[in-house]
């Protein structure tokens, strides 16, 4: 009988053992978690960031293609007038070297 105690003892130390063997193991892991789950809220904020800042880019580029459209219908239409200033100084000054 006390043998069979002796061996229980022995078995609960070992159990007792491993227990807080996974304890360890388990409480490890847990920290490593934390540290995964500080990485991906920092990853998380900076996605965020990155989505805000890259739809204030679409905006800023949106404008400046607008811009460009505005400069280059202006351009076009200054082209159109020096191209018929043009032919009105022409028409001018012709009849006035004829003989």
């Amino acid at each position: 009988h006390e043998q069979l105690l002796k061996m229980m003892e022995e078995r609960m130390m070992d159990v007792e053992q491993k227990l807080r063997l996974v304890k360890r193991l388990l409480q490890d892991k847990v920290n490593q978690l934390k540290e995964q789950l500080a990485k991906n809220t920092k990853a998380d904020a900076m996605v965020k960031d990155l989505y805000v800042e890259n739809a204030q880019l679409l905006k800023a580029l949106e404008v400046t293609e607008q811009r460009q459209k505005t400069a280059e219908r202006k351009n076009y239409l200054l082209e159109e007038k020096i191209a018929n200033l043009n032919r009105i100084v022409k028409n001018l000054a012709s009849p006035s070297f004829s003989p």
